[in-house]
């Protein structure tokens, strides 16, 4: 017998696409019965103003409508998030408003009826009395002095970190043959996934515990914010994520709503649902992205980069999510900007902000696509200042082949990546695809072209040695998979990882089946379920197939020693010699001696007493994986022209040449990459939250807020290189967020080539037609 068809690596399709594309997917709105009542939430009007008083009594008696509960009928839940550093203000974020709003749309009292419709009504006649107080808008409003503040004592900063400091940069700056005094802005956005949030809550009473069906990232954190707002035992709580609607960072901390509805259904005794419609999603879910980079960048003559200074500030909004905290954005800036250039010495300040908006959240990419699009441009800015070849600047700068594992000016170790290969192949192939010669052409016709690179590394699969580094009070890092085969074979993989779309019934089912010589169809994958994993940290930060998968990898590979044990003694001969493939266990040179793996589990589960005592009672396994993290890495190019008339800004093509380490299957990384880059178009020419001087979003549907559809995409050409990495049980590196870590810098530099001979320089995104006309 020959060893296993490899199914890792293989185009294998989807699992979940059937279900979808038939309509057999169970979402949380999917699961409303005829017993069900319906939620709506009386959200604040006012971006900061105190509470004088809720009236309820008027919604009361609007026909259908139950109950209404204000802050102090829940008792006064709150949940806190805490980063233990000294530059950190913790500040409490109430579930629903009671003495003070701080953002418009935040919730305030909450309305059970009957139907949706009576419950939107009760909600319209909740009486809130406001006295309106000044608000903030803006980093330079909320950090002058004398500013109202958010949160009082905080000076509207809530964290404040001085992560690197080099003496040896003044005299760098002073003497530099190039010294650069640049800043960057990049807008406000909204992960805006296709399902909104959504949660129906309902009191087990054989049980006693209250089940949160939720659309969530990360069920495990949304049972422990539950658990810590209501002051109860977390065996009370039990959270499943059902088929997941997308996320893109929104839905990976604990929303309000969330607990809202655990305890309102803990004191009804009847089902509760809430699903948000697009205008609360757009106002009252977690934003992302709004940040301003102050640089000083130097360079000698040779384009070397010398020395680099960051202040960076970041819009966090009216309150600091659970559980990453306010932090997350400026830490990931002030601690990543170098990224793959070899910086000699570096300082970086990181300043979480509060205004009266709504607080973000890390959206995918978590600051790198700000401080990626930062690095691109000095980059670019250098070239054009030294005369360089904007291509040659960067190979001059980056680290190279040999080089690695390189531990950079920021502590931070890079293992083996594909740096200067991934520009070197994306440059050979726009040349050969005549991006080049289009570009020269259309210009002689009097349209802008211009063409934009950007390269990079992704930080992924943060575990808890990484993590643990930010001083969370809780640290997420690691993550448990189990893996157990039944009687007739077929084998049950949970893990606490969770997947909204990602594929990840697909690609773990193609790790498990390797390792245990089955076909991928025989692995289900349970996740999402609190009472049946382990304690996980779910899906963001492109860890799950690195972390849970590696997991499950550990686990499936445990059992397939078992199952190799029980074979041997089976087939009497060496364990040595078994070979597990196509769902038997044979042996190796000896076709016609094997037993269907089938039948081994049957043995297992039923005839116990026929097998050795080491080999009995069962085939399954636990284990967790734990690395500290690994760098994937990417070079984008995107080819753009621009309407002189309208200012009109269009993405032609689009090349990525992306190293995931080992990637466990092609069809789901492009997908990923190609939905990744969409976003990442998305952010650098159309989508932006705006809010007037009053704090009201003007942002609040999608006239308003710009999403491109699939008329504004451009065809995406993708290309794969392969460097294995040496921190991950399978030798993949994650790569969930790459395509909208690179892609803003990409078009940002393509614009500003297309507009380079009108000697125009833009250093914002979105970059919008307005803006090029101005």
């Amino acid at each position: 017998m020959s060893d296993a068809t490899r199914w890792v690596g293989a185009r294998v399709p989807r699992k979940e696409d059937r279900r979808m594309l038939l309509g057999r997917g169970r979402f949380v709105s999917d699961m409303a019965t005829a017993q069900t009542l319906h939620v709506a939430f009386v959200r604040s009007q006012y971006a900061s103003a105190t509470i004088r008083g809720i009236g309820t009594e008027r919604a009361k008696k609007v026909d259908g409508v139950l109950e209404v509960f204000t802050s102090n009928d829940l008792g006064d839940p709150h949940l806190q998030a805490v980063l233990e550093r000294d530059e950190f203000k913790p500040t409490r974020m109430p579930m629903l408003a009671h003495d003070r709003v701080r953002f418009v749309g935040e919730p305030i009292a909450v309305v059970i009826a009957e139907d949706a419709y009576a419950a939107e009504d009760g909600a319209e006649a909740v009486d809130v009395d406001y006295d309106v107080e000044p608000v903030v808008t803006n980093l330079d409003d909320a950090l002058a002095p004398q500013a109202p503040e958010v949160h009082s004592g905080t000076g509207n900063c809530l964290v404040d970190l001085v992560m690197f400091d080099d003496p040896r940069l003044a005299d760098i700056f002073a003497n530099a043959h190039l010294t650069l005094n640049e800043v960057f802005r990049s807008g406000r956005v909204s992960g805006l996934p296709m399902e909104g949030r959504a949660t129906l809550a309902e009191w087990d009473d054989r049980d006693g515990q209250v089940v949160v069906h939720t659309s969530t990232q990360v069920p495990h954190q949304v049972r422990s914010g539950i658990a810590q707002a209501l002051d109860i035992p977390e065996r009370m709580v039990r959270v499943i994520a059902p088929d997941v609607g997308g996320g893109f960072g929104q839905k990976c901390v604990v929303s309000r709503e969330e607990v809202v509805l655990a305890k309102a259904a803990m004191l009804v005794r009847r089902p509760l649902v809430w699903v948000e419609d697009r205008q609360e999603n757009l106002i009252g879910s977690v934003h992302g992205h709004e940040q301003q980079y102050d640089v000083t960048a130097a360079f000698d003559e040779h384009g070397k980069i010398l020395g680099l200074a960051a202040d960076v500030k970041c819009d966090i909004g009216a309150y600091s999510v659970f559980p990453f905290t306010c932090a997350v954005e400026p830490l990931m800036a002030a601690t990543e900007l170098p990224g793959i250039y070899k910086v000699p010495a570096y300082r970086a300040r990181g300043r979480g902000v509060s205004t009266n908006k709504t607080p973000t959240a890390p959206y995918r990419g978590v600051s790198r696509p700000q401080i990626v699009l930062v690095m691109e441009r000095l980059m670019e800015k250098a070239a054009a200042r030294l005369g360089i070849d904007p291509i040659d600047i960067r190979r001059r700068n980056m680290i190279l082949p040999g080089e690695f594992p390189y531990t950079g000016v920021n502590k931070i170790t890079y293992d083996e990546g594909s740096y200067l290969e991934s520009l070197d192949l994306t440059e050979k192939k726009i040349t050969e695809a005549g991006w080049y010669a289009e570009r020269d052409q259309l210009r002689e016709q009097g349209l802008y072209a211009g063409i934009g690179f950007s390269c990079f590394s992704e930080r992924t699969a943060y575990g808890t040695p990484t993590m643990s580094q930010r001083r969370m009070r809780m640290t997420p890092g690691y993550d448990t998979a189990h893996v157990r085969m039944d009687p007739s074979g077929e084998v049950i993989v949970t893990t606490g990882t969770c997947g909204h779309g990602q594929g990840h019934e697909t690609t773990f089912a193609q790790i498990v089946a390797d390792q245990l010589g089955v076909h991928p169809d025989q692995v289900r994958l349970r996740q999402g379920d609190t009472d049946l994993t382990s304690y996980g940290w779910g899906t963001f930060g492109s860890r799950s197939i690195v972390i849970g998968g590696g997991a499950a990898r550990k686990a499936a590979g445990t059992v397939a020693a078992q199952l190799r044990k029980i074979a041997a003694h089976v087939l009497e001969v060496s364990e040595d010699d078994v070979v597990l493939a196509d769902s038997k266990a044979g042996v190796r040179g000896v076709p016609d001696v094997q037993v269907p793996i089938a039948e081994l589990a049957r043995i297992v589960h039923f005839q116990a007493h026929q097998l050795p005592e080491d080999t009995r009672y069962g085939l399954e396994a636990r284990e967790t994986a734990d690395p500290p993290g690994t760098f994937s890495n990417a070079c984008h190019a995107v080819f753009v022209t621009i309407d002189p008339d309208t200012g009109e800004i269009t993405a032609r093509r689009f090349m990525v040449v992306e190293d995931c380490g080992v990637i466990i299957n092609p069809l789901v990384v492009d997908g990923q990459v190609r939905g990744g880059v969409a976003q990442g178009i998305a952010c650098a020419l159309y989508e932006k939250i705006t809010f007037d001087p009053e704090g009201q979003p003007t942002t609040t549907t999608l006239m308003d807020y710009l999403v491109p559809t699939a008329t504004e995409i451009c065809p995406i050409e993708i290309h794969h290189l392969e460097t294995p990495s040496q921190f991950s049980e399978n030798g993949s590196k994650g790569m969930g967020e790459g395509g909208t870590i690179g892609a803003p810098a990409a078009v940002l530099n393509a614009v500003n080539d297309a507009l380079a001979h009108k000697g125009i320089q833009i250093d914002h995104i979105p970059v919008r037609p307005e803006d090029v006309l101005t």
